[in-house]
């Protein structure tokens, strides 16, 4: 019996390298078939892509095939991921996603090179000013509804760019969020941010699994239960995440909405999250954001 490669469905990719120079990153899309609506089609970007794209495009192609059932439009999906077979380049997403100024941990493997934080300000303007121009030169693309996904390291990238590009993108959805990293450094920008005068028009969906900070039942008998408590206690990823929630419901005009997911840990949790960016991204209540209260919920 022959076998060939299974593929993504309805899914392209592409290599795109930085104007800067350096390493491509490896970009996966898929775009709705048919005519784009007259303001083009809403766009959900998302990191870890070699991760989370065929899990978007699965969750996209079935509820968005059925918008009376689901409440599912269609839209657009980019994973910005790298050139590797792998789920993830970890010694590159360190750098991209870590907020500067970054500091130099050891290698992740034996003989690998040091890992580096802190440039997550040249991946934001890659992503700003070559990747969405490219996006938009091969499909339209609806400019006021543009979202972006993250998780963990992902989801402390989303909220960096928050703070500092609040324009760039109309939803915001930090899944996990690494908020304690390096002694919470992201809290400085979010204080700057909530400083900044006037209203912000825009929606934010914050998240975390039920057993990202404490131990789920199998882990409990694990031989690393005890050192797995003890960053638990130190990442305190769910009571930060909904402390961030909490900051951002009282800014004028932002839509923020928290999320629990029940029995997930902190890997297990991207299947739920990922599904819930698409119905953030392109469900009934995804339209541009103007003069919305602040909503929180949990699930």
């Amino acid at each position: 019996m022959n076998e060939i490669p299974a593929r993504i469905a309805d899914t392209l990719q592409f290599d795109l390298a930085p104007r800067r120079g350096g390493a491509p990153y490896r970009i996966f899309y898929r775009a709705p078939a048919g005519e784009a609506p007259a303001d083009g089609w809403p766009i959900l970007y998302l990191l870890d892509g070699n991760a989370v794209i065929g899990t978007a495009v699965d969750v996209l192609r079935v509820q968005g095939s059925y918008p009376l059932g689901t409440g599912i439009s269609n839209g657009i999906l980019v994973g910005i991921g790298y050139p590797t077979d792998d789920a993830y380049d970890s010694v590159r997403r360190s750098w991209d996603m870590g907020p500067p100024p970054g500091r130099t941990y050891p290698p992740h493997s034996p003989g690998g090179p040091d890992v580096r934080t802190g440039g997550a300000d040249e991946f934001l303007a890659f992503i700003e000013d070559e990747l969405k121009p490219e996006i938009s030169r091969r499909i339209a693309v609806d400019l006021t509804r543009q979202a972006i996904f993250g998780h963990s390291f992902g989801g402390l990238f989303v909220l960096h760019a928050l703070f500092n590009r609040p324009d760039a993108f109309a939803t915001w959805i930090a899944i996990s969020p690494a908020i304690w990293w390096e002694e919470g450094a992201i809290l400085a920008a979010a204080t700057r941010f909530e400083a900044t005068s006037g209203p912000r028009f825009g929606r934010v969906l914050l998240a975390a699994g039920e057993y990202e900070q404490r131990l789920a039942p199998f882990q409990e008998t694990a031989p690393d239960a005890a050192s797995r408590a003890v960053r638990f206690a130190e990442s305190r990823i769910v009571d930060n995440a909904c402390a961030m929630a909490d900051r951002l419901s009282s800014i004028s005009g932002q839509h923020v909405r928290f999320e629990l997911y029940s029995g997930e840990t902190h890997m297990s949790v991207l299947p739920a999250a990922v599904n819930s960016a698409v119905r953030f991204s392109f469900g009934p209540e995804s339209g541009p954001v103007s003069r919305v209260g602040a909503q929180q919920t949990r699930s």
